[in-house]
């Protein structure tokens, strides 16, 4: 079983050549958030990852969560793991100083997501809403509730939860039944069953914030009816210091916890709101504002959440192809011995693909995650703007599309493994279990690519999709006479250029085709974000590759600039092209989709 490495010299590369840190650092609040600090932050994440959340992974896949008169027992050691994780503040490192916050970019919080996924995914899973949960009472909750859950969910002394889904009720919310009563009080009495629900129920914390879609008595039907509540584990009681502590226990239930395929010490919870005291967050009737306040972000972790296990598949592939001694090359002599199966052209060609895929997506998640930052704390409202749209566009590509390549990360470890992939004590098989979640929760990667082409690419007349093509067609133009003069470069920057091309065509055939018959966008959607996806790493790379020529042009001697032209090399040539089968599924329209009779006969 392979140990966990932090991937430091790959962020530390992206950092210095895409995102743009001298920008973070000039925004408001960041100004303490230089290169220097976030590196020394990410190196103490790595320890923590390394020494204290890898060693528990395999044991608490075997072990898994425990419930008993509606209370979760955790997997041994989580328990301890999650007090040092809470003691060293890496709950709260994006949160506001005021709450006691670190005050670091979002964008940092996002880097330290993927160290805690890869090393233990089950285990992020736990304090991972809580994130979302800051950030929905943040931006609607009142003064009070800020006060209150705030430095709580800072603090990682309490964690967060998203209660949506109900039985009869997953992807479609305007059929939330879960009914909130006012009380003389100013609280509401909740009444309803939730299920699905990530850490529910857990020992890890003190207390549990649930955040909680219910309609009100007078609301309207479908999703416009919808409010938002907060309903703590254990009601909030004042304490002498003028801070609050868990009181009473609420009127909510663990009355199941799901027997699932992977992540069996992620404790999924089913919960019974029985008359539970809550606090209306936000305005009645526009609790699906809110929540999707939380739900986006929860869906780029959820894409973190494919690029860890990518990276952790990553290691464990390399790992056994250079120890694994099978066969031998044509032509070699019988004397040599059995050779390590990395020798291998088509092993090879299976390592080359899940490093491509992670350095690529890698690259691409942290070029989001800073324009989080930006659309946050810019001080021009335009930036803000722009930067909002970006973030927008991206974030259903990042979710789907950075699981998908999760799971076959996942699939081609096990394959590099061969037959001792598939037992679990090489502990590969996990990955793919844990992993293949990701492509359903926090809506189905199905969901996001009918996000991306039904709502975000025709916003604005495209101007959401803009945001993205213009930069890419710059940097074609700035990038065209180096590729002229050099034909290595040529060989990675012109068929980025082609397939940039190829793809703006497609988008404007889609968008056309979408106005004229709404069906087309359906069929075409999942093909579209693939498009993207792979597009948009494509411009990564093509970024990179620049960046590591320069650099060993001025004379750098690291062996990882050389791979990174040689990974740029091979995305071009066995990657990049993979938009020609989506662009072909799209031109052929809905009518190439078999109608529901033909299906069912």
């Amino acid at each position: 079983m392979t140990a966990y490495r932090a991937p430091l010299e790959d962020i530390r590369f992206v950092l210095s050549e895409i995102v743009a840190l001298e920008r973070l650092a000039a925004l408001p609040g960041l100004e303490d958030a230089t290169a220097d600090v976030i590196v020394q932050v990410l190196e103490e994440a790595a320890r923590l990852a390394e020494t204290v959340l890898a060693p528990l992974n395999a044991s608490g896949d075997r072990e898994g969560c425990r419930l008993t008169d509606g209370r979760v027992t955790m997997p041994a050691g989580f328990r301890e793991a999650y007090a040092r994780y809470a003691a060293g503040g890496w709950a709260g490192v994006a949160a506001d100083p005021a709450h006691g916050g670190g005050g670091l970019p979002a964008l940092v919080n996002q880097m330290v997501d993927e160290l805690i996924i890869s090393a233990n995914i089950a285990f992020s899973t736990v304090p991972g809403l809580s994130h979302g949960a800051y950030h929905a009472i943040d931006l609607y909750g009142s003064a009070a509730q800020k006060a209150l859950y705030l430095p709580k969910l800072a603090s990682g002394i309490w964690t967060g939860t998203m209660c949506l889904t109900e039985p009869q009720c997953g992807t479609d919310l305007g059929l939330v039944r879960t009914r909130a009563v006012p009380a003389a009080d100013g609280s509401y009495h909740l009444t309803g069953n939730k299920v699905w629900i990530t850490a529910a129920e857990h020992d890890l914390a003190e207390n549990i914030v649930h955040l909680v879609l219910a309609r009100l008595p007078d609301a309207p039907a479908g999703t416009r009816g919808i409010s938002l509540f907060v309903a703590a584990k254990h009601l909030p009681e004042a304490d002498r210091a003028g801070g609050w502590r868990p009181g009473a226990r609420n009127a909510i239930t663990c009355t199941g916890l799901e027997h699932k395929m992977g992540l069996a010490a992620s404790p999924t919870c089913a919960l019974a709101f029985e008359g539970a005291t809550a606090w209306l967050v936000g305005e009645p009737h526009r609790g699906m504002r809110a929540m999707f306040a939380m739900m986006n972000q929860a869906r780029l972790m959820v894409g973190m959440q494919g690029l860890g296990l990518a990276e952790m598949a990553w290691q464990a592939a390399r790992a056994f192809a250079g120890e694994r001694r099978q066969g031998r090359l044509p032509g070699q002599p019988e004397s040599d011995g059995p050779q390590p199966i990395i020798v291998h052209g088509d092993v090879r060609r299976m390592l080359a693909t899940i490093r491509a895929q992670v350095e690529g997506t890698r690259a691409l998640a942290l070029w989001v995650g800073q324009h989080v930052d930006i659309a946050l704390r810019h001080p021009d409202p335009a930036a803000r703007a722009a930067a909002d749209d970006l973030v927008a566009l991206m974030t259903p590509i990042v979710k789907a599309h950075l699981t998908d390549i999760g799971q076959e990360a996942a699939d081609l470890a096990i394959q590099v493994h061969g037959g001792s992939g598939y037992v679990r004590e090489m502990g590969v098989e996990q990955y793919l279990r844990d992993i293949r979640i990701a492509r359903i929760y926090e809506g189905t990667n199905g969901i996001q690519a009918l996000d991306l082409v039904g709502r975000k690419m025709p916003d604005g007349m495209g101007r959401r999709l803009r945001r993205l093509f213009h930069p890419m067609a710059a940097f074609v133009e700035e990038t065209r006479p180096l590729a002229a003069d050099d034909p290595a470069l040529a060989a990675i920057l012109e068929p980025f250029a082609t397939w940039l091309a190829r793809a703006q065509g497609i988008s404007l055939h889609l968008g056309q085709a979408a106005f004229a018959d709404p069906i087309a966008a359906t069929t075409g959607a999942h093909d579209y974000l693939k498009l993207l996806g792979i597009l948009a790493t494509g411009w990564m790379w093509a970024r990179m590759a620049l960046a590591a020529h320069r650099r060993l042009a001025a004379g750098e001697q690291n062996p990882m600039l050389a791979a990174k032209l040689a990974s740029a090399r091979f995305y071009m040539t066995h990657i990049l092209p993979g938009i020609g089968p989506h662009a072909t599924a799209i031109l052929a329209g809905p009518d190439s989709v078999p109608e529901v009779g033909s299906l069912t006969a």
